[in-house]
């Protein structure tokens, strides 16, 4: 593992995303559901949501570094409220 630049904010970013991961299965078992239509006019299931909240901070991280430099910390409230919005809206 030494390829990766094991920093704290590196491990707790994917600390965060193995928690995610394990909470779905969970979520799943205590509170079944339904797909959804919201407005992006998709039926969409929570784990559908996640990736897609996942994929586009991925993207606002990436296009923030890019155009503003490397302090996250507002690409990370944009893809916070943006994951927000998708959880609840779509």
């Amino acid at each position: 593992m030494g390829w990766v630049a094991w920093t704290c904010p590196t491990a707790l970013f994917w600390a965060a995303i193995a928690g995610l991961l394990a909470c779905m299965p969970l979520l799943a078992a205590l509170r079944p559901e339904t797909p959804r239509i919201g407005m992006l006019d998709l039926a969409t299931m929570r784990g559908d949501r996640l990736f897609l909240s996942l994929l586009l901070a991925a993207f606002i991280h990436q296009a923030w570094i890019g155009l503003v430099g490397l302090h996250a910390w507002g690409a990370l409230a944009i893809a916070l409220g943006v994951a927000v919005a998708l959880f609840h809206w779509a």
